[in-house]
C-alpha cells in the first residue's frame, strides 16, 4: 500500500506560489510555504508537472518530460550569487496584478535575466555542474538541441525544420551541434540552474517531514524533444506528423469529445525495448519528488485514437494498452514506486482490474459525489483505504464556487448525506466530512482552505485562456488557516501522530 497511515496533504502549483517577480520559484517564499505546512500538521505538498511550457501555458503540454521550467528558477538567489542585481530584477516588468500569472511578461523578462547570469558564472569549473551533466545526459544534449534549433527556427515545431534536422541526420545534427554549441551551453546551464535549486528546496520539505507529490501526463506534447528523439516510439508518418492523436470519445461533459493533440504511443515498440524510454522518464521524475500521480491512468489498458485530420474525437477508437506488463517491468526496473493513478471519469471493469493488479491508489474527487440517486463510488461509504481523497483537483472549480452553482436538489442531498444543510458555502463542513474519509490520503487545494471562488480557479478542461494564471497572495494563507488545518489535521487523525492504526 503506497500510503499506510492517514495522512493529509494541500495542492498548489509552484507557479501560484507568492514572488516579487511575477510567478512562483523556487524561493524564499516556497520555503515559507513548507514552514506553513509543517506548522499546519500536513504530510504532502502536491504539485503540477515542472517541464518547460510552450503555447498555452499548460504544464501538460512541455517541451520535454525530463527537463524543468525556467520559470521557476529562483532570481533572489541568483541574487545571493552575485549573478544579478536587485536593481535589474526590479526593471522589469513583471506583469500589473500580483494575483495571476503575465507569462509574456515573466517569458521576456527572464531571459533577459538569466541570460545575464549565464554569461556571469563561472560554472564550468564546478564539480556539481560536471556531475549533473554527467547523470543526465541521456536526455540533456537532446533537450538542449532541440531548444536551440526552436530557436534558430523562429520556434516553429520541429515537424517544420529542415528534413534533415526533423529526421536527425548525423552530418546535419554534428553541424548544428558546432554551430548552436552556445546555445546548447545556455540550456544546459538553465537546467543546472533549475534543478540545483530544486533539489535544495525538495530536501528542506523532506527534513521537515513533508514529501512531494509530482504529476506527469500520460502522454508527452507531439513539439517535444521526447518525440524529436525518439520517433520510433510514437505512430507518426514519414513527415514526422501523427497518425492517430490521443483523446476522449463524447460523453456527458463534451458532445464531441476531446481531441488532445498528442500522439500515441507504438506500445509493440517500447515492448520490444523492455520499455526503457518509460523506465528512464519515471526514474527521472522519481528524482524530482517523492510520489508520481500519473493523468490518465486508464490508457495504460485501452487508449483512445483518433485520425489527426478529424477535427473532433467522435469517430476514434479504443485500441489496447500496454496493461499490467509495463508495470510489472517498472517494477522490476524501479522497485516499489509510490504512484497515484489518476482514475477519474468512465472506467471499465478491466482498467479497475489494471488498478487492482498493481496495487496503486486512485483518486476519489468529492465535488463528483452528490447525484441523487446514484450511489456514486466517490461518496464516503465507498470510499476505501487504499485510494486518495480530493474536494476538488486543479481541474475542478474551487469547492466554494462548485457549491454555490450546485441546484437546491444536490444541494439538499448533500446536505442530508453530510448530516447538514446550509445554502450557503460552509469551508468547516465539507473539509471535516473529507477528512473523516477512511481513505489514508487526503489532498486539499490551497483555495479551499481559504474559501476563494472560481476567480482562483487554476484549470477549466477544453479552453485555453485564463488557465495556469491564478497566484497565491502572501498574506492569503496565514497562521489562522494553519492552526485551522492542524486542528482538523488532529481530530481525523492525519496529523502524523504515532498511535494510530496503520494499514
Amino acid at each position: 500500500m503506497v500510503f499506510d497511515k492517514r495522512e493529509a496533504g494541500v495542492l498548489l502549483p509552484i507557479f501560484s506560489l507568492p514572488s516579487k517577480y511575477g510567478i512562483g520559484t523556487f524561493g524564499k517564499e516556497a520555503y515559507n510555504f513548507i514552514d506553513k505546512l509543517k506548522k499546519a500538521k500536513q504530510s504532502y505538498w502536491q504539485v503540477l508537472p515542472h517541464g518547460p511550457t510552450g503555447f498555452g501555458d499548460s504544464p501538460y503540454q512541455s517541451y520535454s518530460t525530463f527537463s524543468g521550467n525556467s520559470y521557476f528558477i529562483d532570481l533572489e538567489l541568483l541574487q545571493e550569487k552575485n549573478l544579478l542585481t536587485k536593481e535589474e530584477c526590479e526593471s522589469i516588468n513583471w506583469g500589473e496584478d500580483e494575483g495571476y500569472v503575465d507569462y509574456d511578461a515573466v517569458s521576456k523578462g527572464r531571459e533577459i535575466l538569466l541570460r545575464k547570469a549565464f554569461e556571469r558564472d563561472n560554472y564550468k569549473s564546478s564539480d556539481e555542474y560536471k556531475e549533473f551533466i554527467r547523470t543526465n545526459n541521456y536526455w540533456l544534449e537532446d533537450y538542449a538541441l532541440f531548444m536551440a534549433l526552436k530557436d534558430e527556427n523562429n520556434q516553429k515545431p520541429w515537424y517544420l525544420w529542415t528534413t534533415e534536422e526533423k529526421m536527425r541526420e548525423e552530418t546535419a545534427i554534428n553541424k548544428s551541434k558546432k554551430r548552436l554549441n552556445g546555445k546548447i551551453e545556455y540550456y544546459i546551464y538553465i537546467q543546472f540552474l533549475f534543478f540545483s535549486q530544486w533539489r535544495n528546496l525538495k530536501q528542506y520539505a523532506n527534513e521537515n517531514n513533508i514529501k512531494i507529490i509530482g504529476d506527469i501526463p500520460i502522454y508527452v506534447s507531439l513539439d517535444s524533444a521526447d518525440v524529436w528523439a525518439n520517433k520510433h516510439l510514437f505512430d507518426l508518418d514519414e513527415n514526422g506528423k501523427p497518425n492517430q492523436v490521443a483523446g476522449c470519445p463524447p460523453d456527458a461533459f463534451s458532445e464531441t469529445g476531446q481531441l488532445w493533440g498528442n500522439p500515441v504511443y507504438i506500445w509493440a515498440e517500447h515492448k520490444n525495448d523492455n520499455y526503457r524510454w518509460w523506465i528512464s522518464r519515471l526514474k527521472a521524475i522519481f528524482d524530482m519528488y517523492d510520489v508520481i500521480r500519473i493523468d490518465h491512468f486508464r490508457g495504460f489498458e485501452k487508449f483512445y485514437a483518433i485520425p489527426s485530420n478529424h477535427k473532433t474525437a467522435e469517430n476514434g477508437k479504443w485500441e489496447q494498452g500496454p496493461g499490467l506488463d509495463l508495470f510489472k517491468e517498472i517494477k522490476n526496473k524501479l522497485g516499489d514506486v509510490k504512484i497515484i493513478a489518476e482514475d477519474l471519469g468512465y472506467i471499465t471493469s478491466e482498467v479497475r482490474k489494471l488498478l487492482k493488479d498493481t496495487g496503486y491508489p486512485g483518486m476519489k474527487v468529492m465535488q463528483f459525489a452528490f447525484k441523487k440517486g446514484v450511489n456514486s463510488e466517490y461518496l464516503l461509504h465507498n470510499h476505501i483505504k487504499n485510494c486518495v481523497v480530493y474536494t476538488g483537483t486543479h481541474d475542478n472549480q474551487t469547492s466554494k464556487s462548485w457549491y454555490e452553482d450546485m441546484t437546491w436538489e444536490e444541494k439538499n442531498y448533500a446536505g442530508q448525506y453530510m448530516g447538514f444543510y446550509t445554502e450557503v458555502w460552509d469551508k468547516n463542513r465539507f473539509i471535516r466530512h473529507t477528512m473523516s474519509s477512511p481513505a489514508n490520503l487526503v489532498i486539499v487545494p490551497i483555495q479551499d482552505y481559504i474559501e476563494l471562488g472560481d476567480e482562483a480557479r487554476i484549470n477549466t478542461p477544453s479552453t485555453v485562456e485564463n488557465n495556469w494564471k491564478w497566484r497565491l497572495k502572501i498574506d492569503q494563507f496565514d497562521d489562522e488557516c494553519c492552526r485551522y488545518m492542524a486542528y482538523i489535521s488532529n481530530l481525523y487523525y492525519r496529523d502524523n501522530r504515532e498511535n494510530q492504526i496503520k494499514k
